[in-house]
């Protein structure tokens, strides 16, 4: 490969959560890059949700522990909220219980929705979400809550806060009675933004591949495994589609805010309704790659015959790769949501390795070597489908991914085991 896009990784290497002048930042920087490598790119802004926090505390027999407020959760009065203290651990736990008056400890980073929708109906006062491990020291683990969602938030505003899961271990030690909440915040709109590239194609102007990763990072991470990888990769293969045209039209999306609930592709497809109906025929989206210890893998949503199919060309090429049928969390999922069969691409680490969502997630903890190899396969596997004289793959969603669908959307409930 003449272009060495792992270079540009370093370019993009700091901390740009969705909607900050950081990730604008990132956003114009991939587009200078476009249009060195001979293309043009525009910025296609959308609106998200943020929030400034002023005021987070929690107390709780008298002292006090560090916290961090989630947006969109709703403020308490200013002197706080004081509730009974319960530390729901499962979906078991959670039905066995009335929620109203109390102040609930969960041991999950995110409030799980079920939990959600029973805390609005029964009446409770906050949530605190943990994060980090035991056996971890105060200043490894960032305290980094996600911004409360839209499909939690429409149901209801509870306030929200994150500790540490040391923290948590010592206050179930102690198994208080009451607790104390403060959580003061000013929730506001802002824009985030899709960077929007197109080649053309020589031969189906009516059919079109779209092509995505996320751009963005969340707080403390500087984001080099997470998305950074699978940013640099749309470049190198937008730089072999430049230099070798394809048959089929590409648009090349690198998408913004995708770590607030995949805002960014889900914006994409709201926008270009027509065009996803009409004319997009696979999407391919690459999230994660390069981690110096561990294994390729490739999530189809979609037809099991996509599964079979990049098996048999993996076998072929020589290129080892665990290929499954499902639904990623990623900016797969929107276009599969609308009927587009949509294949996330990943090099998943192996515990100990390369780790995402914090400080850690850096570039040290990455290999050229094998990002190269995975844009290699990339490239064969996806010229393959895009210059084919008639598109292998039908634009169909098989009902068992449809229901898959439903359950990662939370359109439906998954039935207990």
């Amino acid at each position: 490969m003449s272009y060495r896009s792992f270079e540009f990784l370093k370019k993009i290497y700091f901390v740009r959560t969705g909607g900050s002048k950081e990730e604008e930042k990132a956003a114009n920087l991939i587009k200078e890059e476009v249009a060195k490598l001979g293309g043009n790119a525009e910025l296609e802004a959308f609106e998200i949700d943020g929030s400034n926090i002023k005021v987070a505390k929690l107390l709780i027999d008298g002292k006090e522990y560090e916290c961090a407020g989630s947006g969109y959760s709703g403020n308490t009065p200013e002197e706080g909220t004081e509730g009974e203290f319960i530390f729901i651990s499962s979906e078991e736990d959670l039905n066995m219980h009335s929620l109203k008056g109390k102040i609930i400890l969960t041991n999950t980073k995110r409030v799980p929705h079920k939990y959600y929708l029973k805390a609005v109906k029964d009446g409770a006062l906050g949530f605190i979400v943990t994060t980090g491990s035991v056996y971890k020291d105060k200043d490894e683990v960032d305290l980094d809550p996600y911004l409360n969602r839209d499909i939690d938030y429409k149901e209801g505003k509870i306030p929200t806060v994150m500790i540490r899961m040391s923290d948590a271990e010592k206050i179930l030690e102690k198994l208080p009675n009451k607790v104390k909440l403060t959580l003061i915040a000013e929730d506001y709109k802002c824009n985030s933004h899709n960077v929007v590239a197109e080649i053309k194609g020589s031969a189906y102007h009516d059919e079109i591949v779209t092509l995505t990763a996320h751009y963005d990072s969340v707080s403390f991470s500087k984001g080099a495994y997470d998305n950074g990888t699978g940013s640099i990769t749309l470049l190198q293969l937008f730089d072999y589609y430049k230099k070798n045209q394809p048959k089929r039209t590409l648009k090349f999306i690198w998408c913004g805010s995708e770590e607030m609930g995949l805002l960014g592709s889900k914006a994409y497809v709201r926008d270009h309704e027509d065009e996803v109906k009409e004319k997009v025929v696979l999407n391919i989206n690459v999230d994660m790659v390069a981690a110096t210890i561990g294994n390729d893998i490739a999530c189809v949503t979609g037809e099991n015959d996509v599964v079979t199919y990049i098996r048999y060309v993996s076998k072929e090429v020589g290129f080892p790769i665990s290929v499954r049928q499902g639904v990623y969390s990623s900016d797969s999922t929107p276009f599969a949501d609308k009927g587009v069969p949509a294949i996330s691409f990943a090099r998943l680490a192996r515990q100990g390795g390369a780790t995402i969502h914090s400080h850690d997630d850096v570039i040290e903890r990455l290999s050229e070597e094998n990002y190269v190899k995975t844009c290699n396969f990339l490239i064969e596997l996806s010229s393959r489908w895009i210059n084919a004289y008639q598109f292998p793959i039908e634009k169909k969603m098989p009902d068992n991914m449809k229901e898959e669908l439903d359950y990662y959307l939370a359109r439906k409930e998954r039935p207990s085991k």
